[in-house]
Formats: structure tokens, sequence, C-alpha cells
């Protein structure tokens, strides 16, 4: 009895040492995996956050573009709306010129627009009712002086204001509103630099 207790006792001991050495391969090898668990959740946190701020990155540069574009547009069309007020109100302005600056605007611009031929001028019904005294002749004189002649049609116009000076089919718009819109970029030139100083 006494060879089985000590055949016993020896796989007892046996098994013991098995247990053991099982147990603390299982444990080394767990360590190894948190470990290597660890080492690649680090090298992946790392990366995502150096993705992230690329993207971060990226995204506010874009941003600011977007941001400074739409600053750039926004300014651009506040000007644009300033200078087409200046322009509206300049047009009003000539309009509304008392009569006697509103028919020397009138007759410079006509001497202006004199050339050979029979030409004739048609005015707005409001212009036609307070044409100042010689102004018809002193046109008349003027245009003798470029070979040509030049009367007033008592039928008024479609116009607001300045005049229609016709030779033959040839037909010029001299309406202050028609001047404005064919000169429109020059006007618009002229206007920006007054608001706003040099323009490129």
């Amino acid at each position: 009895m006494a060879g089985i207790d000590e055949m016993i006792n020896m796989i007892d001991q046996q098994q013991k040492k098995t247990s053991e050495s099982i147990i603390t391969a299982a444990e080394k090898r767990a360590r190894t995996i948190i470990a290597e668990g660890m080492d690649k959740a680090e090298k992946a946190y790392a990366d995502h956050i150096k993705t992230a701020k690329v993207q971060a990155q990226r995204e506010l540069e874009n941003s600011c573009s977007f941001a400074d574009a739409e600053m750039k547009r926004r300014i651009l069309a506040c000007k644009v709306e300033c200078v087409d007020k200046v322009v509206e109100d300049t047009v009003a302005r000539l309009h509304d010129l008392p009569d006697k600056e509103y028919f020397e605007l009138v007759e410079r611009l006509v001497l202006r627009s004199l050339r050979e031929g029979e030409g004739v001028i048609s005015m707005c019904s409001r212009d036609l009712e307070r044409l100042p005294e010689g102004f018809g002749k002193r046109l008349s004189e003027a245009a003798a002086k470029k070979n040509g002649t030049v009367k007033i049609s008592p039928e008024p116009a479609q116009i607001e204001d300045g005049f229609i000076l016709t030779y033959g089919l040839i037909s010029e718009n001299c309406s202050f509103r028609a001047i404005t819109e064919s000169e429109r970029e020059g006007v618009r030139d002229t206007a920006a630099r007054a608001l706003f100083g040099q323009v490129s």
C-alpha cells in the first residue's frame, strides 16, 4: 500500500507541476497578447489622431477658403450695389436739374453729336413745354458750322429726358439713361474710384 500511496503522491506532484507550468505559460501568453494588443491599440490611436489632424487641417483650410471667397463675393456685390446706386442717383439728379443747367447740359450734348446732314431733335413732352428762348436757334447755328441743319420736332419722344438725334434712318438715343447704359463700364469705373479709391 505504501507503494501505491507513493505513486499517487508522485502523480499529484507531477500534475501540480504540470498545472503550474500551464498556468505560468498561459499567464505569460496573456501578458504577451495584452502587450501586443496595447501596442496595436496605441499605434491605431496614433494613426487615427494623425489622420484626424490632417483631415481637420484640410477641412479648416477649405472652410477658410470658402469663407474668404464668400466674403470677397459679398464685398464685390456690395460695391456693385453702391456703384449702381450712385449711377441711378446721378441719372436722377441730371433729370431734376434746374431748367437753365438742364438745357445747358442738353445743348452741350447736342453740339457734341451734330454732323453734316439734316438732323431732327426729338425731346420728351416735359422738355418741349419748357424750351428756353433761343435754344433751337443756337443749335441751328451750330449745325450750319458743320454743313448741316437741325430742327426740333414738335412731336414728343418716348423718353424721360435728354433727346434723340436723327439723321435719316440713323437715330442716336441721348437720354441720360441711354447715355449711362452705353457708357456703363466707364461710368461704373468712375463711380467705383470715387467710392472706393483706385480700382484694378
